[in-house]
């Protein structure tokens, strides 16, 4: 009887299904340290807050100093430009210095704080660098839009930052130009014969009043929506420009 022939062995049956990689977990951000990241120098907070009070105590007496003549132009020739506020009486808990002459004064002792730490906070800009991290540019354009969509609540997601966003670099750049124009117009309406090249460019004396007025407005514009959305989008701000320390949601600085 003839032996079997030897068969040869059956290949592994591979499965049908190769199972699928199990994806790695995220890697969890490190924990910021107790106190959060180093933000703010201690130039730009005390510089911040002498503008703050600066700034209110100006608007205030600068409302007084109004009071005196509430148009633009000379009297029986009032200027036809757009005033809301012509013939209006603001009330006086808004207004600083009781009278013309003590507006005046308070106008311009705290314009000399306003001055002196604005210069100081420009020049800290230079001298540091920071002014690359605040200067709007136009490739800001784009991000300043996609965040004010955030802002309108058009996006879901906060566009990605660092230590500041596009719109804010805007509102920075924009309130240094209006700090000068303000300054600017201010000289021009104080020394309007010495310096009456200055008063002459933003169209004489009348004029150079009105538009240090509209810029007031525009001051008090920005800070109302600046703090809103510092309430709003990043409470933890205000703390990072009272130590310098901040801990919230955008630690970045790039």
């Amino acid at each position: 009887m003839e032996p079997a022939p030897e068969t040869a062995p059956m290949p592994p049956i591979e499965p049908l299904l190769t199972p699928e990689p199990v994806p790695a977990e995220p890697a969890t951000p490190e924990p910021l340290p107790p106190r959060g990241v180093r933000r703010h120098h201690w130039i730009v907070r005390l510089t911040h807050w002498l503008n703050a009070i600066a700034l209110t105590g100006l608007v205030a007496s600068g409302l007084q100093i109004y009071e005196a003549f509430p148009h633009f132009g000379q009297k029986g020739n009032v200027y036809p430009v757009p005033n809301p506020f012509d013939m209006y009486v603001f009330p006086r808990w808004a207004r600083l210095g009781g009278w013309l002459a003590g507006g005046l004064q308070w106008h311009f002792a705290l314009a000399w704080i306003f001055l002196l730490s604005g210069a100081v906070y420009v020049a800290y800009l230079l001298a540091s660098g920071e002014w690359r991290a605040l200067l709007f540019r136009p490739r800001d354009i784009g991000p300043a839009t996609q965040m004010q969509l955030y802002y309108l609540r058009l996006r879901r997601e906060h566009p990605p930052q660092g230590k500041h966003n596009a719109l804010q670099k805007g509102a920075y750049t924009f309130t240094i130009a209006l700090g000068a124009i303000s300054l600017l117009t201010g000289f021009a309406i104080y020394k309007p014969v010495q310096l009456w090249w200055l008063t002459a460019l933003f169209g004489g004396y009348e004029l150079a009043r009105y538009w240090h007025f509209i810029a007031v407005w525009l001051f008090v514009a920005f800070t109302l929506v600046h703090v809103t959305l510092v309430f709003l989008v990043d409470p933890a701000s205000i703390r990072s420009m009272i130590t310098g320390w901040y801990r919230g949601r955008f630690p970045s600085h790039g």
